[in-house]
């Protein structure tokens, strides 16, 4: 409860003094535990910068690893100069995309069909859907692999060690999720929107696509945003799935061709590292406000 002062008269009135030092110390703990969380959230991408910049050399050598003495750019320019690098990139570009467009396609069909058009167990498939999330890639990539063996055998067609397979396999890890997101948001759409499309001779079709689309897209934001995350940064399936240099993702192609049995090359490894991780970095810094509200939408309604 709020102080008061008895003024003359008998009268209660706050302790406005006792407030604002009240408001300067939760200010004061606030900044003070959001500059932990900084510098430990900041310090290993800092350390990769400081490491890219170093040589081989001066990275193995007995100094402070927090200091520069010999700034270069070789590592960049090695690396953005191999082709392998290049094609790593490339094809973590194009399955990235590709799962996106999938990944969305479903889930925003699937999303407005359980959270809008109500039918028998719509709920419990919803909550199935969501639990599906949870099942961990460690133990879906077995029966996946099983399942590739299999068809290969069956109809002679080989899945294995193709770019273009990760685009069949990750969907099982975004959509899932995305899902569930597009279900919460559309969730909290008010009815009376769709009921009006449909006494006007709106179809679900053009309920979807021209009302609740526009409406939900913070929702459809923050799920694509999700989906190229999982999609570009994946490291499990590409390892198990991918073997030959020119068919390896980013993730994968950094560490299996930039570390050669106990020798590291870690100036170029950091250099990768920070570059795969721009792309990502980009996006989240010109839709964080609509991967926060699609976010939040998505964890309170449905």
């Amino acid at each position: 409860m709020a102080n008061v002062a008895i003024a003359a008269g008998g009268t209660a009135r706050p302790n406005y003094g006792s407030m604002s030092r009240d408001r300067r110390w939760a200010l004061r703990w606030s900044y003070f535990f959001l500059v932990l969380f900084a510098i430990f959230f900041l310090m290993p991408p800092i350390y990769m910068l400081i490491t890219s910049l170093k040589t081989s050399q001066e990275i193995s050598a007995a100094g402070n690893p927090w200091w520069i003495y010999n700034p270069t750019l070789d590592n960049y320019i090695e690396l953005l100069t191999q082709n392998h690098y290049l094609t790593f990139f490339r094809n973590s570009a194009i399955v990235s995309v590709c799962v996106v467009a999938i990944t969305m396609l479903i889930s925003v069909i699937a999303a407005f069909a359980l959270a809008r058009m109500k039918f028998w167990g719509s709920a419990t498939l919803a909550t199935g859907v969501f639990l599906t999330y949870l099942i961990p890639e460690t133990l879906l990539f077995i029966p996946l692999f099983k399942m590739f063996a299999w068809f290969n055998e069956t109809f002679g067609i080989q899945l294995m060690n193709h770019w273009w397979t990760l685009i069949i396999l990750y969907p099982t890890l975004t959509v899932p999720f995305c899902t569930w997101i597009m279900i919460g948001y559309f969730a909290s759409i008010p009815k009376e929107l769709d009921e009006a499309a449909l006494i006007d001779g709106a179809t679900w079709t053009q309920t979807l696509t021209k009302i609740f689309i526009p409406v939900a897209l913070p929702g459809i934001i923050a799920a694509t945003i999700f989906a190229f995350t999982v999609s570009w940064a994946q490291f499990l399936y590409p390892l198990a799935f991918t073997t030959s240099t020119t068919e390896l993702v980013l993730p994968v192609g950094i560490i299996t061709t930039l570390i050669k049995g106990d020798v590291f090359n870690w100036g170029q490894i950091m250099t990768g590292a920070l570059l795969g991780a721009a792309p990502p970095l980009i996006i989240y810094a010109f839709l964080m406000d609509y991967y926060i509200a699609g976010l939040t939408a998505g964890a309170t309604k449905g």
